[in-house]
Order: C-alpha cells, then sequence, then structure tokens
C-alpha cells in the first residue's frame, strides 16, 4: 500500500455515513486517502483547510445543497481548480444541466454502477493508477 503521504486525497462531502463509509471503503481500496464531511459546511471547511486532490459531492445536505457547496468552492481562488463529481440520487436532466452550470467535473448517478464509473473517472483522470 501506499504511504498516506504520496496518496491522493479525496474529500467526501455526504450525509449519508452508510454511503461515506461505503465511498471511503471504496476509494481507499484504489489507493486514494479519503475524509469526510456530513454537510456542506463543514465540506467548505474541510475544502479551505486540507486543500484536496479532488471533491466527491453530494447534492442532498442537510445544511446546503450540493449545488451551494459547488459555487462556493469555484467563487473561491484557493478551491476554484479542486476538481468536483456530483455523485447523487439525483439524476433528473435539471439536476444534471444545474451541476454543471456550478462548475462540476462530472455528475455520476447512483445506480447500479456508479461505484465503477466512479473509480474508471478517477483513473482517467490520474488519481487512481491503472
Amino acid at each position: 500500500m501506499l504511504e498516506t503521504a504520496t496518496r491522493k486525497t479525496i474529500l467526501v462531502i455526504e450525509d449519508s455515513s452508510t454511503q461515506a463509509l461505503h465511498l471511503q471503503a471504496l476509494l481507499e481500496e484504489v489507493g486514494l486517502n479519503v475524509i469526510c464531511a456530513a454537510n456542506g459546511r463543514l465540506g467548505l471547511e474541510m475544502a479551505h483547510r486540507d486543500y484536496p486532490d479532488l471533491i466527491v459531492l453530494d447534492v442532498q445536505l442537510p445544511d446546503m445543497n450540493g449545488f451551494q457547496v459547488c459555487q462556493d468552492l469555484k467563487s473561491q481562488g484557493d478551491t476554484r481548480n479542486i476538481p468536483v463529481i456530483m455523485f447523487t440520487r439525483h439524476d433528473d436532466p435539471e439536476a444534471v444541466m444545474l451541476g454543471l452550470q456550478t462548475g462540476v467535473t462530472d455528475y455520476i448517478p447512483k445506480d447500479a454502477f456508479a461505484d465503477a464509473v466512479l473509480v474508471e473517472t478517477l483513473r482517467q483522470m490520474g488519481l487512481v493508477k491503472s
């Protein structure tokens, strides 16, 4: 296993502890360091403090939605260039368009293939080694 200092860090912003633990296990299995935030405000604080290599963001959060979090990230100089992947159950065309308009790198609906699509997307981005 790679040393933590050399592994890429992914911030998961997800209010469901079950989903957050699932994503953490999935991403750690492919060699990534994972930190988690249970709401948007904490996620923003962690993004500004830890400057992760990528953020996996849910839309439905208890304090502010994922679109608001993404807009805030993209409006700040220190977090503007952090890639954001929305990973959510909201798969209607309007939600996808809104996500893309707020600056997400990719929008992955949670379905039977979501985990494989997420890992492959991270591989294509160079965050996961083949």
